[in-house]
């Protein structure tokens, strides 16, 4: 629906195929962790406005078990936030009514491979995950178990990114709750589901540390984790993003905005040619999107791989990291920055 629009705004006619019922799609459980960057390409698409989103003001990162912490303030920045927190419904509903509203022929149940897309300039595959035998895969052997915890004391809009021997721990901001990403290894995730909810809470507790009480939550949900990407997301007169193209590990919460940027580029490109889906198009697509995806899928797999040992030295050694990382402004606004705005804030 966001690449309909922006291709729209281009003056590029565009028609959407979904697999699944359109109400279906609105019926997402998961919540985004959305930059500034990608909050100013949903402004450019008509559909911020509206939307009642909590804004992130600082991020934490640390480590469980050992010393070095990092704090990024949006202040430092000059920025009135790092980034933005919504359930992924509310913003798929705004997407859906500006599709509408603009008139985009929009059908539903309706499933397109790529062996169906003859007679098409240009074939967008914007949803589902790379195929197996497509790209290169990674299975992390973890799942990410979802919910809503409510907060003894308010959260002060601080995201936290805590890292752990199981894997790492995400609380954001959301209303006057927190929303939690909770990485757990495949074979203890059905055990964790299975928890009620004081069970559940203690557990989250102890893994968190005690920086924060948590006093209630909602129904979990978990998904399963893994890196699957295309080398070349561009074939003949077929091109491949988001999901379709790279799907990442929630740490650092890149997916989403990492398939913003993706948005704004293929539509700047396909609006400028005569022929959306001329070999050179595709190809200085795909050249244009590489640093930017290199760079979001080597980040997130570092973190998963420089994060998951509890050996001492390792530990000492990304406490040391961190605690540098705090130290050093210009390095700490060089990470920010990259986080929000992608390979547009390399030097």
């Amino acid at each position: 629906m966001a690449l309909a629009l922006a291709l729209k705004i281009h003056g590029v006619d565009a028609e959407i195929f979904e697999a699944r019922e359109r109400a279906a799609v609105r019926r997402d459980p998961r919540v985004l962790a959305l930059s500034d960057g990608a909050r100013q390409i949903l402004d450019w698409l008509g559909v911020w406005s509206g939307l009642a989103a909590t804004p992130i003001e600082a991020i934490h990162i640390s480590q469980r078990g050992g010393f070095g912490r990092t704090l990024l303030r949006a202040a430092e920045l000059d920025l009135n936030t790092l980034g933005w927190v919504l359930p992924a419904s509310e913003l798929i509903a705004a997407l859906d009514a500006a599709v509408s509203a603009a008139a985009i022929a929009y059908c539903e149940n309706t499933k397109v491979g790529a062996g169906d897309t003859a007679g098409f300039p240009l074939t967008a595959f914007a949803e589902g995950a790379v195929e197996a035998g497509a790209g290169k895969l990674r299975d992390y052997g973890q799942h990410a178990v979802l919910c809503e915890v409510g907060i003894a004391a308010p959260h002060r809009n601080v995201a936290w990114e805590r890292f752990t021997g199981e894997g790492p721990v995400a609380l954001l901001p959301l209303g006057e709750r927190y929303a939690v990403v909770l990485t757990c290894a495949d074979e203890i995730v059905a055990a964790v589901k299975a928890l009620d909810d004081e069970a559940f809470l203690a557990l989250l507790q102890k893994r968190f540390g005690t920086r924060h009480r948590f006093i209630a939550v909602t129904p979990r949900v978990a998904y399963p984790l893994g890196l699957r990407y295309r080398p070349n997301p561009v074939g003949e007169r077929q091109v491949w993003l988001g999901n379709a193209a790279q799907t990442l590990h929630p740490v650092a919460g890149q997916g989403f905005n990492l398939a913003l940027r993706d948005i704004w580029e293929l539509a700047q490109r396909v609006g400028a040619a005569t022929d959306p889906g001329a070999p050179d198009v595709l190809a200085d697509y795909a050249q244009g999107r590489q640093a930017d995806r290199r760079g979001a899928i080597g980040f997130t797999d570092l973190l998963i791989d420089g994060f998951a040992s509890d050996f001492p030295p390792l530990r000492h050694a990304r406490g040391a990291g961190l605690l540098a990382l705090d130290l050093l402004p210009p390095l700490r606004a060089f990470v920010a920055k990259r986080m929000i705005y992608g390979a547009r804030a390399w030097p």
